[in-house]
Protein backbone atom coordinates (compact mmCIF):
# COMPACT_ATOMS: atom_id res chain seq x y z
CA UNK A 1 0.00 0.00 0.00
CA UNK A 2 1.38 3.21 -1.13
CA UNK A 3 1.93 6.35 1.33
CA UNK A 4 1.36 9.15 -1.07
CA UNK A 5 2.89 13.01 -0.08
CA UNK A 6 4.12 11.35 3.05
CA UNK A 7 8.45 12.51 4.05
CA UNK A 8 10.31 9.96 6.57
CA UNK A 9 13.56 11.32 7.94
CA UNK A 10 16.16 8.19 8.05
CA UNK A 11 19.36 8.86 9.67
CA UNK A 12 22.32 6.56 8.76
CA UNK A 13 19.86 6.42 5.06
CA UNK A 14 23.57 6.09 3.07
CA UNK A 15 23.94 2.64 3.50
CA UNK A 16 23.39 -0.55 4.48
CA UNK A 17 20.20 -1.16 6.36
CA UNK A 18 19.17 2.58 6.35
CA UNK A 19 19.65 2.30 2.66
CA UNK A 20 17.62 -0.55 1.98
CA UNK A 21 15.09 1.21 4.41
CA UNK A 22 14.92 4.29 2.25
CA UNK A 23 14.30 2.24 -0.62
CA UNK A 24 11.55 0.30 0.34
CA UNK A 25 9.51 3.49 1.54
CA UNK A 26 10.47 4.65 -2.34
CA UNK A 27 8.45 1.51 -3.34
CA UNK A 28 5.78 2.90 -1.02
CA UNK A 29 5.77 6.00 -2.54
CA UNK A 30 7.22 7.70 0.60
CA UNK A 31 9.94 10.17 0.02
CA UNK A 32 12.65 10.64 2.14
CA UNK A 33 15.29 13.15 4.10
CA UNK A 34 18.40 10.39 4.39
CA UNK A 35 21.79 11.43 6.31
CA UNK A 36 25.27 10.61 5.93
CA UNK A 37 28.56 10.87 7.76
CA UNK A 38 31.11 11.04 5.34
CA UNK A 39 30.18 9.66 1.74
CA UNK A 40 28.54 11.90 0.05
CA UNK A 41 28.61 9.65 -2.90
CA UNK A 42 27.03 6.81 -1.71
CA UNK A 43 24.36 9.30 -0.73
CA UNK A 44 23.94 10.67 -4.14
CA UNK A 45 23.85 7.05 -5.33
CA UNK A 46 20.99 6.56 -3.03
CA UNK A 47 19.06 9.58 -3.81
CA UNK A 48 19.14 8.69 -7.28
CA UNK A 49 18.10 5.19 -7.02
CA UNK A 50 14.89 6.62 -4.64
CA UNK A 51 14.43 8.62 -8.21
CA UNK A 52 14.56 6.03 -10.30
CA UNK A 53 11.70 4.68 -7.41
CA UNK A 54 8.85 7.51 -8.52
CA UNK A 55 9.79 9.05 -5.08
CA UNK A 56 11.79 11.78 -4.22
CA UNK A 57 14.93 11.99 -1.73
CA UNK A 58 17.09 14.45 -0.37
CA UNK A 59 20.54 13.76 1.30
CA UNK A 60 21.89 15.78 4.58
CA UNK A 61 25.46 15.78 6.16
CA UNK A 62 24.85 14.38 10.11
CA UNK A 63 27.14 12.65 12.64
CA UNK A 64 24.62 12.03 15.26
CA UNK A 65 27.32 11.73 17.49
CA UNK A 66 27.82 15.62 17.71
CA UNK A 67 24.67 16.81 19.08
CA UNK A 68 26.54 20.92 18.93
CA UNK A 69 25.46 20.69 15.05
CA UNK A 70 21.62 19.67 15.44
CA UNK A 71 20.52 22.83 14.89
CA UNK A 72 22.57 23.65 12.02
CA UNK A 73 20.69 19.82 10.85
CA UNK A 74 17.41 21.17 11.68
CA UNK A 75 17.98 24.18 9.35
CA UNK A 76 18.74 21.82 6.35
CA UNK A 77 15.67 19.29 7.42
CA UNK A 78 13.88 22.53 7.05
CA UNK A 79 15.27 23.45 3.63
CA UNK A 80 14.81 19.76 2.41
CA UNK A 81 11.43 19.94 3.42
CA UNK A 82 10.51 22.84 0.66
CA UNK A 83 12.02 20.76 -1.54
CA UNK A 84 10.13 17.88 -1.21
CA UNK A 85 7.14 20.48 -0.97
CA UNK A 86 6.14 20.33 2.55
CA UNK A 87 5.93 21.57 5.33
CA UNK A 88 6.63 18.91 7.93
CA UNK A 89 7.82 15.03 7.83
CA UNK A 90 5.70 11.90 8.97
CA UNK A 91 8.38 9.13 10.13
CA UNK A 92 11.74 8.67 11.87
CA UNK A 93 14.38 6.17 11.54
CA UNK A 94 16.93 6.64 14.43
CA UNK A 95 19.19 4.26 12.47
CA UNK A 96 22.91 5.61 12.61
CA UNK A 97 25.08 3.84 14.42
CA UNK A 98 28.69 2.99 15.27
CA UNK A 99 29.88 -0.76 16.13
CA UNK A 100 32.42 -0.73 19.64
CA UNK A 101 34.36 -3.76 20.11
CA UNK A 102 35.08 -2.88 24.27
CA UNK A 103 34.61 -5.53 26.86
CA UNK A 104 35.17 -4.96 30.44
CA UNK A 105 38.57 -5.34 31.38
CA UNK A 106 39.73 -2.72 28.23
CA UNK A 107 36.59 -0.90 27.70
CA UNK A 108 38.11 3.19 28.06
CA UNK A 109 35.66 6.11 29.34
CA UNK A 110 36.54 7.90 25.77
CA UNK A 111 34.37 5.12 24.22
CA UNK A 112 31.62 5.08 26.96
CA UNK A 113 31.40 8.56 25.68
CA UNK A 114 31.44 8.38 22.32
CA UNK A 115 28.46 4.97 22.12
CA UNK A 116 26.56 7.03 24.81
CA UNK A 117 26.83 10.35 22.53
CA UNK A 118 25.80 7.97 19.32
CA UNK A 119 23.43 6.01 20.47
CA UNK A 120 21.25 7.01 23.08
CA UNK A 121 22.41 10.98 23.77
CA UNK A 122 21.87 11.19 19.85
CA UNK A 123 18.48 9.51 19.64
CA UNK A 124 16.91 11.64 22.63
CA UNK A 125 18.08 14.97 21.58
CA UNK A 126 17.75 14.25 17.52
CA UNK A 127 14.74 13.13 18.25
CA UNK A 128 13.70 16.31 20.64
CA UNK A 129 14.79 18.68 18.23
CA UNK A 130 12.67 16.88 15.44
CA UNK A 131 9.69 16.97 16.94
CA UNK A 132 8.19 20.18 16.35
CA UNK A 133 8.39 19.47 12.31
CA UNK A 134 6.68 15.81 13.00
CA UNK A 135 3.03 15.55 11.88
CA UNK A 136 0.73 14.23 14.68
CA UNK A 137 0.12 10.56 13.71
CA UNK A 138 3.52 9.78 13.00
CA UNK A 139 5.71 7.07 13.56
CA UNK A 140 9.41 6.73 14.63
CA UNK A 141 11.76 3.42 14.20
CA UNK A 142 14.52 3.57 16.87
CA UNK A 143 17.28 0.38 15.88
CA UNK A 144 18.70 -1.49 18.67
CA UNK A 145 20.69 -4.70 18.54
CA UNK A 146 20.27 -8.47 18.83
CA UNK A 147 23.06 -7.76 21.59
CA UNK A 148 20.91 -5.52 23.95
CA UNK A 149 19.30 -9.28 24.66
CA UNK A 150 21.62 -12.21 24.50
CA UNK A 151 25.69 -11.52 25.32
CA UNK A 152 28.63 -11.87 22.86
CA UNK A 153 32.29 -11.21 24.24
CA UNK A 154 33.33 -7.74 23.36
CA UNK A 155 30.39 -5.93 23.31
CA UNK A 156 29.87 -4.98 26.99
CA UNK A 157 29.55 -1.14 26.04
CA UNK A 158 27.63 -1.33 22.38
CA UNK A 159 24.91 -3.99 23.88
CA UNK A 160 24.15 -2.26 26.67
CA UNK A 161 23.67 1.03 24.40
CA UNK A 162 21.21 -0.34 22.45
CA UNK A 163 19.79 -1.79 25.82
CA UNK A 164 19.10 1.97 26.19
CA UNK A 165 17.42 2.75 23.52
CA UNK A 166 15.00 -0.05 23.74
CA UNK A 167 13.99 1.40 27.35
CA UNK A 168 13.82 5.14 25.63
CA UNK A 169 11.54 3.79 23.00
CA UNK A 170 9.03 2.79 25.67
CA UNK A 171 9.35 6.49 27.10
CA UNK A 172 8.98 8.03 24.06
CA UNK A 173 6.03 5.77 23.11
CA UNK A 174 4.43 6.84 26.15
CA UNK A 175 5.24 10.57 26.03
CA UNK A 176 4.08 10.61 22.15
CA UNK A 177 1.03 9.11 22.47
CA UNK A 178 -1.38 12.70 22.97
CA UNK A 179 0.13 13.47 19.44
CA UNK A 180 -0.98 9.57 18.16
CA UNK A 181 3.03 9.10 17.35
CA UNK A 182 3.70 5.89 17.85
CA UNK A 183 7.24 4.47 18.76
CA UNK A 184 8.87 1.00 18.12
CA UNK A 185 12.48 -0.42 18.04
CA UNK A 186 13.66 -3.17 15.68
CA UNK A 187 16.51 -5.30 16.80
CA UNK A 188 18.50 -6.53 14.18
CA UNK A 189 20.56 -9.88 14.30
CA UNK A 190 23.65 -10.53 12.79
CA UNK A 191 23.69 -8.71 9.21
CA UNK A 192 25.71 -9.12 6.35
CA UNK A 193 27.15 -5.14 5.96
CA UNK A 194 30.24 -2.93 6.25
CA UNK A 195 28.97 -2.48 10.07
CA UNK A 196 31.72 -3.07 12.67
CA UNK A 197 34.36 -3.10 9.89
CA UNK A 198 32.59 -6.20 7.59
CA UNK A 199 32.90 -8.70 9.79
CA UNK A 200 29.58 -10.27 9.36
CA UNK A 201 29.84 -9.77 5.96
CA UNK A 202 33.67 -10.00 5.23
CA UNK A 203 34.48 -13.04 7.55
CA UNK A 204 33.16 -16.56 6.19
CA UNK A 205 33.96 -18.12 9.28
CA UNK A 206 32.27 -15.64 11.80
CA UNK A 207 29.46 -16.10 9.24
CA UNK A 208 29.05 -19.54 9.68
CA UNK A 209 29.38 -20.08 13.81
CA UNK A 210 26.54 -16.95 13.57
CA UNK A 211 24.79 -19.00 11.63
CA UNK A 212 24.72 -22.09 13.25
CA UNK A 213 23.19 -20.80 16.30
CA UNK A 214 20.33 -18.95 13.76
CA UNK A 215 17.47 -21.43 13.67
CA UNK A 216 16.70 -20.16 10.35
CA UNK A 217 20.82 -21.30 9.41
CA UNK A 218 22.23 -18.39 8.00
CA UNK A 219 22.80 -14.49 8.70
CA UNK A 220 20.80 -11.48 7.50
CA UNK A 221 21.31 -8.95 4.73
CA UNK A 222 19.78 -5.32 4.77
CA UNK A 223 16.50 -6.37 2.70
CA UNK A 224 15.66 -8.96 5.81
CA UNK A 225 15.45 -5.62 7.84
CA UNK A 226 14.40 -3.24 5.58
CA UNK A 227 11.19 -4.13 4.78
CA UNK A 228 9.96 -4.62 8.70
CA UNK A 229 11.36 -1.29 9.35
CA UNK A 230 8.97 0.06 6.47
CA UNK A 231 6.08 -1.89 7.51
CA UNK A 232 6.26 -0.61 10.84
CA UNK A 233 6.35 2.75 9.71
CA UNK A 234 3.03 2.33 7.47
CA UNK A 235 -0.92 2.41 8.50
CA UNK A 236 -0.93 -1.49 8.23
CA UNK A 237 0.91 -1.68 11.69
CA UNK A 238 -0.84 1.43 13.24
CA UNK A 239 -1.81 -0.16 16.38
CA UNK A 240 1.47 -1.44 16.87
CA UNK A 241 3.63 0.87 19.54
CA UNK A 242 6.09 0.78 22.89
CA UNK A 243 7.38 -2.94 20.67
CA UNK A 244 10.90 -4.48 20.28
CA UNK A 245 10.60 -6.43 17.17
CA UNK A 246 14.12 -8.53 16.68
CA UNK A 247 14.39 -9.31 12.99
CA UNK A 248 17.38 -12.01 13.60
CA UNK A 249 16.24 -14.89 11.86
CA UNK A 250 15.70 -16.93 15.84
CA UNK A 251 19.12 -16.34 17.07
CA UNK A 252 20.59 -17.60 20.22
CA UNK A 253 16.60 -19.32 21.44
Amino acid sequence: MADPKRIAIVTGGSRGMGRDTVMRLAERGVSSILTYNSRRDEADKVVAAVQEAGAAAVALQLDVGEAATFDRFIGGVRDALVTLGAERFDYLVNNAGTSSSATLANGTEAELDTQFAVHFKGSFLLTQKLLPLMNDGGRIVNVSSGLARFSYLGRSIYGPMKAAVEALTRYMALELGPRRIAVNVVAPGAIATDFSGGIVRDNPEVAKTLASHTALGRVGGPEDVGPVIAGLLSDEFGWVNAQRIEVAGGIQI
